[in-house]
């Protein structure tokens, strides 16, 4: 049985400020002070609703590997904020999520900007019972060529 939906912080959050001159800016950055790793990609987050994250991020020489092209640790980067802001916007505030695993697998090179989108096709019932989610992200190009996918599973349980 579904507990309270009060949504979290972060999504109450990104209601507020989504719609504000660089609130989404905002957002990106504050997101990045609470998890500084993430910083290194310099992400961009577009769009954030229960069930759904859009991501982006530029092509630049800080998130290249050896051969000029996005490295595959940053395109996991990228796959972890989608589906990490993606789970919190989901789950009801009286519960908590963390990740537990991560399968991805490299399909092609980009050498492009990239957008990770993190979407559940169905959204489960939380109750006081811990539950993995697993949360599927595909991260693509400009072009829209999905270049890296991941399946994160997110351990859902009741706060204490």
């Amino acid at each position: 049985m579904q507990t309270e939906t009060t949504p979290s912080a972060n999504l109450k959050i990104w209601n507020r400020l989504q719609h504000l001159p660089l609130g989404k800016w905002m957002f990106s950055r504050a997101v990045c002070l609470k998890a500084p790793y993430f910083r290194t990609i310099h992400p961009a987050i577009e769009e954030l609703r229960p069930g759904y994250c859009r991501v982006t991020a530029p092509n630049r020489r800080g998130v290249h590997n050896h051969l000029g092209t996005f490295h595959a640790i940053a395109s996991c980067n990228m796959a972890e904020l989608a589906g990490g802001m993606m789970t919190d916007a989901t789950i009801p505030s009286t519960h908590r999520w963390i990740p537990v695993g991560m399968t991805v697998e490299y399909k092609a090179q980009a050498r492009t900007a990239v957008t990770a989108i993190a979407h559940l096709h169905s959204i489960p019932e939380f109750g006081s019972e811990p539950i993995d989610l697993t949360v599927p992200v595909d991260v693509s190009d400009e072009s829209g060529n999905i270049f890296v996918t991941a399946r994160i599973t997110m351990r859902i349980t009741p706060r204490r």
